[in-house]
């Protein structure tokens, strides 16, 4: 590797037994680079080592890769990407929607996909609260947005049925979870998974709520795997 952060991303990838094409693996390199560049105006994230963005970014966003659902992908307060654009370049072959109210990531974001052009990629500068897509998604992911009741109350009429809602954590949110409450209408079901990201010794978990198909009812169950 030629550089502190390619041999960073290629250890983390390895870790998390990922195995990437070398055009996608270049295009994680350049996102990093493009966000160090933004950063220094914008002020897109607290990190500002690409080093560090490797495995406080690139690695925790890939992590949850593996619980992704479905065909059609909504990131949820996108922010600077993450993990929405992380994900899209990995994976062009899912459609995507970036989701975020704040025109400086939005414009950035919009650069992303005019330099790296990651593939099926929407960027969408609205409030989730405003936004009506002309489709619901089979997946509904959210990463440090708001507490998950929040989370689900946002992501519930974007999601389709039989879809799921990703929120993405740092300790096991267990109060959080006592707040959505278990009498939480259509919900199938909570789950959290305790998230192994590469180089971060930090806690990270991953709460999945899969919503049931029409007319089944359900309350949540918080099991940890």
């Amino acid at each position: 590797m030629s550089t502190a952060r390619e041999a960073r991303l290629a250890a983390g990838l390895s870790a998390l037994g990922m195995v990437l094409p070398e055009a996608r693996f270049a295009a994680l390199i350049a996102f990093l680079a493009l966000l160090a560049k933004w950063n220094r105006a914008f002020n897109l994230t607290a990190v500002c080592d690409p080093v560090d963005m490797v495995p406080r970014h690139l690695l925790d966003s890939l992590a949850v890769w593996p619980y992704l659902h479905g065909p059609r992908i909504l990131d949820l307060g996108s922010g600077a990407g993450l993990p929405g654009m992380v994900l899209a370049l990995v994976d062009p072959e899912r459609e995507w929607v970036l989701l975020d109210s704040n025109a400086k990531k939005t414009r950035f974001l919009t650069q992303v996909v005019i330099e790296l052009r990651p593939g099926n990629v929407e960027v969408v500068q609205a409030r989730a609260e405003a936004y009506t897509p002309a489709r619901q998604f089979t997946t509904v992911i959210a990463r440090a947005v708001a507490p998950l009741s929040t989370v689900f109350r946002l992501a519930r009429p974007l999601c389709a049925a039989e879809g799921r809602i990703l929120a993405m954590k740092g300790v096991y949110p267990e109060a959080e979870l006592v707040e959505l409450g278990p009498n939480t209408p259509h919900v199938k079901g909570a789950r959290v998974h305790r998230l192994q990201i590469p180089g971060l010794t930090a806690q990270r978990h991953l709460v999945q709520i899969d919503l049931p198909s029409p007319g089944a009812v359900e309350s949540p169950s918080a099991l940890e795997s």
